[in-house]
């Protein structure tokens, strides 16, 4: 018996192209936001899936009785074909390598798994090295470089283990490599196109052992396209356009000269072929500033079709979010938080648009409400109904090239009205939210609570069912009764002055303690405005702001 033998079924060829279509397409922005080498235009995943999901498409038109050779020669080719963007035609070289490999497998008789795949990533990372005018490590070389060496390493072994352990390297290497390279420990990330990588290796592992493995989502920069808006196509500095199409008809020895030329026009140089029985093709890619010298240069050496030129500028705009977007219909917004009936009356009154979060809120209703105003600019107030983090997630879902978000920080909607007391839709954005945010910060503000425990405060041991007098988070007074708790509390926010004393009434403020307060102003505070809204939150008896 033969090695060719135990050849692989090239219907685990097929099976494999498909899951990692999938796999890639399932991270596809997970992929984009990793992207900040060599070009921080958060495109690495789409190009990948784009790739891929054409380099299925050409394989599903091959014969279903093909043998493994035409499978992938069939498979790198429409992976060559479709590349897109330096990640794509640096992915070719995998399938590319693998095809070669089958070729070798037939010239040693041995198309098992094991020496296939052994084969093909070994061919893999020397070509893609090869093709790449500055080969940087940190990069998807390195994780190919790394998996072909464990391939080696376990070739004795079962294919199931084999594919394990070249998965668990890889995984192993991808983490390393936001520290090999300066770029991507500046964002704090792993290498996008190698995060790729390992979804490949994963598919092949789901394959083969019918087990998928799971793995934590890799977080993206900070650092999203909105930050190349102010920059211009026809800059001086870095290269402003990508360049790829494929040659046909060159010989192989004029590759170099082709890649010194682009050379000095560019950089993130990618040359690679496919090696067909047909004829020799190859995917070429650059960034430069010169795009119609880069196409001449293929021009000089054969034919050339599929060019595609692209500026990375118009890219990252038209991939923003929002920007197919119709434009806003309103120029100014203001989206506030609230709790109790009488505060969503108050407040919309004032001109806001009110989100009830009597029960908490969800950071993806907040969005869907900033949204909702259809306005360019929309001031927002959690008004401490919502982690500083959750509204961090809130800007970044909400905020697109047509809409600018703005946060003040409130902690209270009593200091939410003072700012809603100065909020003038006829003033530029910028002012608007200084004043609104200048008016909050001064105004002093406290509250009163029923104490749901025994606990230890500032002012002493507080049993169950005390009333708490609180200025911002510090609990000040501790009365039995509420109107005692009450007025002791106004002594304090009214010792260093005041002018008017808001007071926002929960829906348990009992009547008693009403008429305590009105009466202490009265008496105590004479000259200074009382001002009672019947808001009706029950987080609190009441919240009362001084200016």
């Amino acid at each position: 018996m033969t090695k060719s033998a135990n050849a692989v079924n090239p219907q685990l060829i097929r099976d494999w192209a498909h899951a990692c279509a999938a796999g890639l397409s399932a991270i596809r922005g997970e992929i984009n936001d990793l992207n900040v080498f060599p070009i921080p235009d958060s495109d690495t995943g789409s190009n990948m899936a784009n790739t891929m999901a054409g380099a299925v498409a050409v394989l599903d038109e091959t014969a279903s009785d093909a043998d493994l050779s035409t499978v992938t020669r069939a498979l790198a080719d429409g992976c060559v074909s479709n590349a897109r963007g330096n990640s794509g035609v640096i992915l070719a070289q995998l399938f590319v390598g693998l095809a070669d490999a089958a070729d070798l497998g037939i010239a040693e008789d041995d198309l098992s798994f094991n020496r296939l795949c052994t084969n093909g990533l070994r061919l893999a990372a020397l070509s893609a090295r090869r093709a790449v005018s500055e080969p940087r490590e940190g990069t998807v070389l390195t994780l190919l470089k790394v998996a072909a060496a464990t391939a080696s390493a376990h070739i004795a072994q079962s294919p199931a283990d084999l594919v394990r352990a070249i998965a668990d390297d890889s995984a192993e290497a991808l983490d390393l490599t936001t520290e090999q390279m300066p770029e991507l420990a500046n964002a704090g990330v792993v290498d996008a196109g190698a995060r790729g990588f390992l979804a490949i290796v994963d598919a092949m592992v789901s394959v083969v052992t019918g087990v998928a493995n799971k793995r934590r989502v890799y977080r993206g920069s900070t650092v999203g396209p909105g930050g190349l808006v102010d920059q211009s196509c026809s800059a001086d500095g870095d290269t402003a356009f990508e360049v790829m199409y494929l040659l046909e008809g060159a010989d192989a020895k004029q590759i170099a000269g082709l890649r010194d030329r682009l050379g000095e026009l560019g950089d993130s140089i990618v040359i690679v072929g496919d090696s067909s029985d047909v004829s020799e093709r190859f995917s070429v890619h650059v960034h430069t500033d010169e795009p119609g010298a880069a196409v001449e240069a293929g021009l000089a050496l054969g034919d050339i079709r599929d060019i595609r030129i692209s500026c990375f500028v118009l890219d990252a705009l038209k991939a923003a979010p929002g920007a197919n977007e119709p434009p806003p219909r309103f120029k100014r917004a203001v989206v506030v938080l609230v709790t109790g009936d009488g505060a969503e009356e108050l407040f919309a009154a004032a001109g806001a648009s009110v989100v009830r979060a009597d029960h908490g809120v969800h950071s993806a209703t907040l969005a869907e409400a900033i949204r909702a105003t259809d306005s360019a600019h929309v001031i927002v107030m959690g008004n401490g109904m919502m982690s500083s983090q959750d509204l961090v997630a809130v800007g970044a879902d909400a905020r697109s090239t047509q809409r600018s978000v703005v946060f003040l920080p409130t902690l209270s909607m009593v200091q939410c009205l003072s700012a809603m007391a100065v909020h003038d839709p006829g003033e530029e954005p910028d002012v608007d939210a200084f004043a609104m945010a200048e008016a909050a910060a001064a105004t002093r503000w406290g509250s009163l609570v029923i104490s749901p425990s025994r606990i230890t405060t500032l002012a002493g041991t507080c049993d169950v069912g005390d009333t708490l007098g609180l200025i911002g988070s510090d609990v000040l007074v501790i009365g039995k009764e509420p109107s005692d708790a009450a007025t002791a509390l106004l002594d304090l926010m009214l010792a260093t002055g005041g002018e008017m004393v808001s007071v926002l009434a929960g829906g348990n403020l009992d009547d008693d303690t009403r008429a305590a307060i009105e009466e202490h102003i009265r008496k105590h505070h004479s000259g200074i405005e009382l001002e009672v809204h019947e808001t009706g939150q029950t987080s609190h008896l009441m919240q009362v702001g001084v200016e």
